[in-house]
This record gives structure tokens, sequence and C-alpha cells, in this order.
């Protein structure tokens, strides 16, 4: 797939666009008053993969979470503001890498100025955040509905109010909870402006629903080389957020580390129990960084061989199972000492 050219910005110690990697988000979902808590949050997250960790700041109060989150974790903090103009200033004084505004919701034209300014001063990114949630109400007016046109009409505009004042170290999103909405919104945008795009499928829903409507939009876009940096949202922990988005980007070769695990659908020739073996194998190695494709095969007969691909995987036979690699047999173990097999020869690759 050919990635649509963008230009290239700054968050933190990583960059966004450009030739960048796409880079994989998360949303801590602490009381931003409980500080420890959203530093462990913070710690699994990073250790789950997370590129980037973003934080909701509703009051002065939570400012103070920023400084505790830089010095405990190595990735960039963004700073989620909605309408204050002053949390977004004091979030990029107490060092947030990045913030989330809408400069429409901001307020005046004074104000987006000084939210520009500082973080000018300060080479922070602006991620303009339009969802069907915020858009203006002259632009609801005009459409009559958070269509992917008016969706698109409010970003460019958000995105002149930010260059009017010389401000262009910009990310953009425009997310709906709609799949079809999104990813006509980012289609539209992609030819429209040369700022990295953040994309998702907002409010996508649960564990199960989340993670499908979010492969569905986000996985499309990115397949039309359209995305930066990505957000699966889901109603569930944060960190199932982040192993779902490595594993999008890994299922289709775009992320350079994480494993790609594949399955046969089991059939009448199976004699092993290949889902409980599908499912441990992918368990214990879900944190596993190297770019590797991992096949579980239930049929002796054909397994290395559908999975020639494959840098490591397993079949079975009855109570016996065989470790190939690249379609050639390594060893024959116990159906019992598969997975430990597999990992074991996984942690020597």
């Amino acid at each position: 797939m050919e990635r649509r050219i963008c230009k290239k910005v700054k968050v933190g110690n990583l960059y966004i666009g450009g030739d960048s990697k796409i880079s994989v988000q998360s949303m801590l979902n602490r009381n931003p008053e409980d500080i420890e808590g959203n530093i462990c949050q913070a710690k699994e997250l990073e250790a789950a993969g997370c590129d980037i960790i973003r934080i909701a700041i509703p009051n002065m109060a939570s400012v103070r979470l920023i400084n505790a989150l830089k010095e405990n974790i190595h990735v960039p903090v963004v700073a989620d503001i909605h309408f204050n103009f002053k949390l977004a200033i004091e979030s990029v004084i107490a060092g947030a890498d990045k913030v989330r505004i809408n400069p429409g919701n901001i307020g005046s034209q004074d104000k987006i100025k000084a939210v520009s300014q500082i973080c000018s001063q300060k080479d922070v990114p602006i991620r303009i955040g339009v969802n069907s949630g915020s858009l203006e109400k002259n632009i609801l007016s005009k459409y009559g509905a958070p269509t992917a046109e008016a969706l698109c009409e409010s970003a460019i505009y958000n995105i002149s109010l930010l260059e009017k004042f010389d401000f262009d170290k910009i990310i953009v999103s425009v997310k709906s909870s709609d799949v079809k909405t999104t990813v006509d919104a980012y289609r539209i945008l992609a030819g429209r402006c040369s700022y990295p795009l953040h994309v998702g499928v907002t409010e996508a829903g649960t564990e199960n629903s989340g993670i499908m409507k979010s492969a569905a939009g986000i996985g499309s876009l990115l397949l039309d080389g359209i995305g930066d940096t990505i957000r699966v949202s889901l109603t569930a922990d944060p960190v199932k957020e982040v192993e779902t988005g490595i594993s999008l980007l890994s299922s289709l070769n775009i992320h350079n580390e994480g494993v790609t695990f594949t399955s046969c659908p089991t059939c009448g020739r199976t004699k092993i129990d290949l889902i409980n073996l599908a499912n441990e194998a992918e368990k214990r190695l879900i944190g596993c960084r190297k770019k590797l494709k991992i096949a579980i095969m239930g049929c002796v007969v054909n397994g290395p061989g559908e999975a020639i691909d494959a840098d490591i995987g397993v079949c079975g036979g009855d109570g016996l199972g065989i470790i190939f690699k690249k379609g050639k047999e390594v060893k024959r173990v116990p159906e019992a000492d598969l997975i430990n097999e597999l990992v074991e020869e996984v942690n020597m690759m």
C-alpha cells in the first residue's frame, strides 16, 4: 500500500506523519485526582506497547497529573481539553507533549491565539479533535446531521483558526461512531489537508463490538494509506485498546513489531484441542515484540504446507504435536507440552 504523504509533527520523543511509524494511542480512564492509580495504569499501557498516552484535564487540579506521569513513564503525554483555554495553557506549561482541543469551542480569537502562542513557544503540537458531538451549530444546521462532509468542513475551519496565528504543528481527527461516516470523512479530509491524521472510530462500543467496528474502519483507512496514529476506542481496559491496535497493524503488515497469528478453523480431521491451544498461544505471546507470523494448525498432513510462510508454528496429531519453521519440521512433542515448547522456541528466535 502507498502511504499518504503528509507533514511530519514532533510529539515528545517521537514523530507523527511523514515516514514515521504509525503509532498506537490510548487514554487513561482513572479519576484524574487518583495520581498513583493513573501512574500504575500508564505503566501498564507503556508495557503493553502504547506509544502515546492521553489524559483528560477537566479542571486545574488535574493539571498536576501531567508532571506526575512525565516523571514515571517514557512515552508522550497528551492533555485532552474541552472549552477552557486556560487548561490548555497550564497543561503545556506543566509539560504536556501535545494538547487535544477543538478550537471552535475554545472561545474567542484571543483565546485561540493564546493557546497557539504557548504551544509555539514550547514546541507543542495541537490535535484538532472533531467528532459528531463537537460540530459547530452553523455547520450542523447546514448539513442537517453530522455527515462526513460536515465533519471535514469543521476540521478545515478549525485548521484555519490555528493557521491564522501562523501555527502549523497540527494533527487532525474526524471521528464518528458510525464506521462508514468515519471512513468517508477521513477519505475526504486526506485530500483536503496535508497534516497528519489521528484515525479511529469514536465510541466504538464494548470490547467485542468495538474491535469489530474499529477493525473495519481503521483497517479500511490504513489499507488506503490513510492514518498516521491510531486509537482503538473500547469500553474496556485501555490495555485492550493497545493490544488490539498493535494486532491490527501487525495483521496488515504495517507494524514493524509484534506477533501475527494464523490458525485453521478446525474440521473433522482435527485430533487435538486446537481451540484451546490457539487461545493459550495467543495469551502467552501477547506481549511479544518480535515481528513473527505464528501458525496454530490442527492437521499434521496439511498444517506445515498451508502455513509454509509462517516463521514458526505447531500442528497436531492424535495426542502429538509437531513444531515447524517455514514449513519444515523441527521437533515432535506431546500435546500437553506443545505450547511450552512453542513459547521456548519463539523466545530463542
